[in-house]
């Protein structure tokens, strides 16, 4: 059981720290700052690979930071691309053996406001991430609901996971407390037969 004393993002660290090991890959698909990519990073070292991917330069340079300050930048595959193109920048033999994937919308706090997640390139990039999930691979999406388009991409979110078949997806989602923050938690199932 996770308290629900954490932050969304602490939640969403406890659900994979339990789930990924050494060896396993992982993309943070929305890199901001780069506090996922290194949290995935201490995963699944020393035989895994985290990809990072964010459009912003500013953000990248960041994440090349947080991980040379603790020297594990040689675990982590930097792009500069949307997330809505992954399919496009994840090596083939890692499509559908991908183990977790992070995703945090909106725009890096630091950053420049006016680069934000877009519906569409989000109907994208979460489609991508479940052909790229492993059986058992799990998917979290934390959405803030910014000022320009928060709440829109709650609902687009929400109404993308509704769409995913019960049999092949288990599907959670976590409110947050102090804003309308929701965490969505999505694993792909095993099926037995």
């Amino acid at each position: 059981m996770i308290p629900s004393s954490l932050s969304l993002t602490q939640q969403a660290q406890k659900i994979l720290e339990a789930h990924l090991s050494n060896g396993d890959i992982a993309i943070d698909a929305f890199a901001g700052n780069g506090q996922d990519s290194l949290f995935l990073v201490q995963q699944v070292m020393p035989d895994g690979l985290v990809y990072c991917f964010d459009i912003s330069q500013t953000a990248l340079q960041a994440i090349h930071n947080r991980l040379c300050d603790a020297d594990l930048r040689e675990f982590a595959l930097l792009n500069q691309h949307s997330h809505a193109e992954m399919l496009e920048h994840i090596a083939p033999e890692h499509h559908g053996n991908i183990n977790a994937i992070m995703f945090k919308f909106g725009y890096l706090s630091s950053g420049d406001k006016r680069i934000i997640t877009q519906s569409d390139s989000t109907r994208l990039a979460l489609n991508a991430a479940i052909e790229l999930l492993a059986t058992d691979g799990i998917l979290t999406i934390l959405v803030y609901p910014e000022p320009q388009s928060g709440d829109r991409e709650i609902a687009d979110v929400t109404n993308w996971c509704y769409q995913l078949h019960p049999d092949s997806f288990d599907v959670k989602i976590m409110y947050s407390s102090e804003h309308k923050a929701r965490l969505f938690v999505v694993q792909k199932i095993i099926l037995t037969k």
